[in-house]
């Protein structure tokens, strides 16, 4: 039986896919800040719940040592993270703080955390979700962006580190999802950026920006990156993310900011600057 080992766990995307592996066969440590509150993964057999808050280094590094030393772990899929919403300048240094360290510091130490040990199994895979802002970016988000698009520039650079070991590293990149991810962000509003903001609001609702997709239909994305073998970094999940990510792949990285930025319905700065 196969293990694999899931950060934020508890809710959306992590839950769909710890239930998804389970029916598989697969043995499922989900790991989540508050174990004690999960009623749903705790009634399904092979699966283990552990407490796990990603900011917190003495607990990752005390849970990896754990359960690498009682399980066989094949696959680590790194999940935990939310959303910050908002203009930058309106920010404190503690919300920013908190979303680096929860989106992409946690990430870093989890994957740390298991290297040693893949190391000395001679292989494993380290999964991790990205997003569809990971390679596109949106307004009002400028730290949860920053957050994403680092953690492809890590996945790509660690996984030359790591090939020598036979140890993966993969990442998911999906657009919208259906989950209670949105009620889980933190906004933080500034009316001088109302219009922005309406904008940005009608853009999600009618469906333009983003499409949401089932979560469990990006858990399979989730699984094939798991079981496909496949010599590949980046997976794309959802119709969203594969549009937008052709759009800016046919039209290049500068034709396709200009486009948002009509979208948006927002002018140059460079006009009234010369």
């Amino acid at each position: 039986m196969k293990t694999i080992f899931i950060t934020g766990a508890s809710t959306g995307l992590g839950k769909a896919t710890a239930k998804l592996f389970q029916s598989k066969g697969w043995q499922v440590l989900a790991s989540m800040r508050n174990p004690e509150k999960e009623t749903d993964l705790n009634q399904l057999p092979n699966v283990k719940l552990l407490p796990l808050d990603v900011t917190d280094l003495s607990q990752i590094n005390s849970t990896v040592k754990e359960i690498t030393s009682k399980y066989n772990i094949d696959v680590v899929f790194n999940n935990a993270g939310y959303g910050l919403v908002g203009a930058l300048e309106s920010y404190t240094d503690q919300q920013i703080t908190q979303q680096i360290d929860t989106n992409l510091t946690g990430v870093i130490r989890v994957v740390q955390a298991f290297i040693p040990y893949f190391k000395a199994q001679r292989k494993g895979l380290l999964i991790t979700t990205t997003s569809v802002c990971g390679f596109s970016s949106n307004p009002m988000s400028s730290v949860y962006n920053a957050t994403k698009w680092a953690l492809e520039g890590f996945s790509e650079s660690i996984s030359y580190d790591l090939a020598q070991f036979n140890i993966g590293i993969k990442t998911v990149a999906p657009g919208g999802i259906k989950s209670n991810f949105i009620n889980g962000m933190q906004a933080v509003i500034d009316q001088d950026y109302e219009t922005l903001n309406k904008r940005l609001g009608e853009l999600f609702a009618d469906g333009t920006l983003i499409e949401f997709t089932e979560a469990e239909k990006i858990a399979a994305v989730v699984f094939e990156a798991a079981t496909d073998n496949k010599d590949q970094l980046r997976y794309l999940a959802g119709n969203d993310a594969i549009k937008i990510n052709q759009q800016r792949l046919e039209l290049g990285a500068e034709s396709f900011r200009k486009n948002l930025t009509h979208l948006f319905n927002l002018e140059s700065p460079y006009k009234s600057i010369n």
